[in-house]
């Protein structure tokens, strides 16, 4: 690769940077985030994390222009993302929800190929490299196997899956993920967040993804973003943002934080009902 090629493809993979500036983001008259100004790295991947009803899932919501500030901006390299067409941002941004709606009576197959509907043209046919996305996303995700079934008869692990797959066929370089482990098993976890790593490592995505298990939060992401009541609590390398104090305050737990014997990153161990009955009493 000449010098110009690996400083363009450098270049590539430093943007997709979002950012808001005073956002606020509402339901009707209720705040849910208020004045947020937050920076998210290019070619990272950022944990959102935080008690729930903090404002989490309502931030992507903000972030993918499914929901519009009411005040403030959201920029993704600099730019107004409600400046872009709705067609620019979806070759740059792909979306996994917190409940995606599935349309009904249609297979997993039939599904993943609904993201390649941004690269597709008028009059454009079908094509080899649609069709490669679509098996790319099938074996990533272990769906390959469920491809003729209905998605509406999957179990709850399988369907997540199934969505995964639909986002990461749309082939984008900035992924944003809305509990990506929710109904999974353990195994199921590690093996979705191991596949975040990867399209992060082979191709150098950028990935936001919300989170509730710190543990995961802290060995997954290089940038952890914790918010409190719908204000930015913390952010940045998880190594030096989560520790007790912080936990405590916007968790409400107390407990100890120490290095995980896998990771070296942080592992979060809540004390014991006894330890915490005995401070109670001190």
């Amino acid at each position: 690769m000449s010098e110009h090629s690996e400083t363009s493809a450098e270049q590539a993979r430093a943007g997709n940077e979002l950012a808001t500036r005073a956002v606020d983001l509402r339901y009707g008259d209720r705040v849910v985030i208020d004045g947020l100004d937050l920076v998210l790295p290019g070619s990272s991947v950022t944990a959102i994390v935080g008690p729930n009803a903090c404002g989490k899932s309502t931030l992507l919501r903000g972030l993918t222009r499914l929901l519009r500030p009411s005040g403030g901006t959201v920029t993704l390299d600099g730019a107004d993302i409600h400046r872009m067409s709705a067609r620019a941002l979806a070759l740059r941004m792909g979306l996994l929800p917190q409940q995606p709606i599935t349309p009904e009576a249609i297979t997993v197959e039939a599904l993943v190929r609904l993201g390649r509907y941004p690269h597709q043209r008028l009059l454009r046919p079908w094509s080899a490299t649609d069709q490669a996305a679509v098996e790319d996303a099938l074996r990533r995700t272990g769906t390959t196997e469920l491809r003729d079934q209905q998605v509406d008869q999957l179990s709850g692990g399988q369907r997540q899956r199934a969505w995964i797959a639909l986002a990461l066929a749309q082939d984008t370089d900035l992924l944003l993920l809305d509990e990506p482990t929710t109904f999974l098993d353990l195994r199921h976890q590690l093996d979705v967040l191991d596949l975040v790593a990867d399209l992060h490592e082979e191709a150098g995505r950028t990935v936001v993804m919300v989170l509730h298990d710190l543990g995961q939060a802290a060995r997954y992401a290089d940038h952890l973003v914790v918010l409190h009541e719908g204000r930015l609590a913390a952010a940045g390398p998880p190594a030096e943002v989560l520790e007790a104090d912080l936990i405590r305050t916007v968790f409400g737990v107390d407990c100890l934080v120490l290095p995980d014997p896998e990771t070296g990153t942080p592992l979060v161990v809540p004390r014991s009902r006894a330890t915490r009955s005995a401070a109670a009493r001190v």
